[in-house]
């Protein structure tokens, strides 16, 4: 039977298995992976420029992309919403670990 209960976590490292299985479809993933670095490409542009609006930018445009990602292929709602600070380190290793192809 399914809750709506919020599941508690102890860590980041107790988390990060939980983000994982929200995360299965590849193409999830994927989705998560170009909007990681569109935002990291707007940091660096915001740095570069002195522009911080780019800052809103890489951030509107990043979480547009893994939402899309979760909305079509995995068909649930994004941890953001219950869990956002766990969630946005998880997504800082989802994005490290596929770059390492650990997934």
């Amino acid at each position: 039977m399914m809750t709506n209960k919020k599941r508690q976590f102890g860590s980041l490292r107790e988390f990060y298995p939980y983000y994982l299985s929200e995360h299965q479809d590849p193409r999830c993933r994927q989705t998560h992976f170009i909007g990681t670095t569109f935002g990291l490409a707007c940091l660096l542009f915001a740095v570069l420029t002195a522009n911080l609006s780019f800052i809103l930018l890489g951030l509107a445009g990043g979480y547009a992309c893994a939402w899309f990602g979760h909305a079509v292929y995995e068909k649930n709602k994004p941890a953001t919403f219950k869990y956002p600070f766990y969630s946005f380190l998880s997504d800082v290793l989802m994005y490290r670990d596929m770059w390492l192809n650990r997934l």
